[in-house]
């Protein structure tokens, strides 16, 4: 009788001895590097897939580092993992062979779609800050599921969910996907959409590396949260939904609020509430504490009106006081002028008589010196006078227009001229 262990050596050295070192070709899937500096990844074809193992020491003698989907030539040593009893391949050597189709394939799509604008930023839709409803579409078998809903009871266990299940795997999965996406569109109940799916390989994850999935997430009515894989894992349904997320996780994290966080913010605007409604009472307080003081009872503001009726009244009796004094002083003072004022007749004609004969005096002076000035301004006026030049013997010499010739230049022969003189005047004509 055999042990487990003694069993898988045993099949170890039978493999190790059946097959020598061969090369084997395959495609890059499920790449991990492990902290130790090991390789760990699957080689694939269409048909089958097999584990693979390369050791940091001989993986540092490569000059790159593989990728998901990258077909490769390796030189393999076949192996059985004692521990766990897998079926591997020990990598001595690693080779570059060309782009795996499925990844081909993948980048292909991914340009078609780019170009149409299926992926552009513009078309995003920004997801709801508060949703009071969440579709979910993944299997219900996915651990992703559960994995989103303990995120969303933990953050907000007030949020409803609605589960349109799916295939996320396998023949006709991306159909079925595509299918829970348009169903939940048509519906029109939820805020928020979550695609989920946990990781896997290239080959696992293509459903959502569809064409027909990617083009019903960009028409959902509903914006999409893609949490599909890990987060190196990237599929055409990550640049279509309107939000990628790097897993499920956080997929239902950046869909849902954290309820914390809305404890405390809503702790901080009820301190803020109750500071400014404390600081409005106390200042409406000090407002009728203010108005308190001015006001004053009926009582009180009567008997200040009578104080302030009887001081007025006081003023004015002592005001027609000092009138009736002053008027009785002016009277007794224009008494005393009267008497002074009371001459004879005869005395104010005499006075008048006066006054008559400085006029009548200072009329003639005036005259007499208006009636010289007239004089000289009129002997003045005179000389001025042209009749009185030409009656000297000169004459005005005017042209055709009336205007007077000063100088015989400006005459053109045959011109028409008048010619006054100190009495009349003649016409003309100029000679050449």
């Amino acid at each position: 009788m055999m042990t487990v262990g003694e069993l898988n050596r045993s099949a170890r050295q039978c493999l190790e001895q059946a097959f020598p070192l061969l090369w084997v070709t395959g495609e890059i899937s499920n790449f991990t590097r492990a902290a130790s500096g090991h390789w760990y990844f699957s080689l694939k074809d269409d048909a089958a897939s097999v584990r693979c193992v390369m050791f940091r020491q001989k993986n540092l003698m490569l000059d790159f580092l593989p990728k998901e989907g990258m077909q490769v030539e390796a030189r393999v040593l076949v192996t059985l993992y004692e521990a766990r009893g897998d079926f591997q391949l020990g990598v001595e050597v690693l080779r570059k062979s060309g782009t795996g189709s499925a990844y081909e394939a993948f980048l292909r799509l991914k340009e078609k779609l780019e170009k149409e604008g299926l992926f552009a930023s513009e078309r995003k839709r920004a997801i709801c800050a508060h949703p009071q409803r969440i579709g979910i579409v993944t299997s219900l078998k996915a651990a992703a599921l559960h994995d989103i809903l303990r995120t969303l009871k933990r953050r907000m266990p007030s949020i409803a969910v609605v589960i349109y299940p799916a295939s996320v795997q396998g023949e006709g999965a991306a159909v079925e996907l595509a299918s829970a996406i348009r169903t939940a569109g048509m519906h029109g109940i939820c805020d928020t959409l979550i695609l989920a799916r946990g990781g896997g390989s290239i080959e696992d994850l293509s459903a959502f590396n569809d064409e027909k999935l990617a083009r019903a997430i960009a028409s959902c009515p509903i914006p999409v949260v893609c949490g599909v894989g890990h987060e190196t894992d990237f599929t055409i349904a990550d640049f279509a939904a309107d939000l990628r997320a790097p897993t499920p996780t956080a997929a239902a994290e950046v869909a849902s609020p954290d309820r914390e966080d809305l404890f405390v913010r809503i702790f901080s605007i009820q301190k803020r509430l109750r500071r400014m409604a404390l600081h409005s009472i106390e200042s409406r307080m000090q407002h009728v504490d203010h108005l308190g003081k001015r006001i004053v009872h009926p009582k009180e503001r009567l008997v200040s009106r009578m104080v302030h009726l009887r001081h007025l009244s006081l003023r004015l009796d002592s005001a027609v006081h000092r009138k009736l004094e002053k008027s009785v002083w002016k009277l007794v003072h224009l008494e005393e002028k009267l008497p002074s004022l009371r001459l004879r007749p005869e005395v104010r004609m005499a006075e008048v008589d006066a006054l008559r004969g400085r006029m009548l005096h200072a009329l003639k002076a005036g005259l007499a010196e208006k009636s010289a000035k007239f004089a000289r301004f009129s002997a003045s006026l005179g000389n001025l006078d042209p009749d009185a030049v030409l009656a000297r013997g000169y004459s005005i010499v005017e042209d055709e227009k009336g205007k007077i010739v000063s100088d015989a230049s400006r005459l053109e022969p045959g011109e028409q001229i008048r010619i006054r003189f100190g009495r009349g005047e003649a016409q003309a004509v100029v000679l050449p």
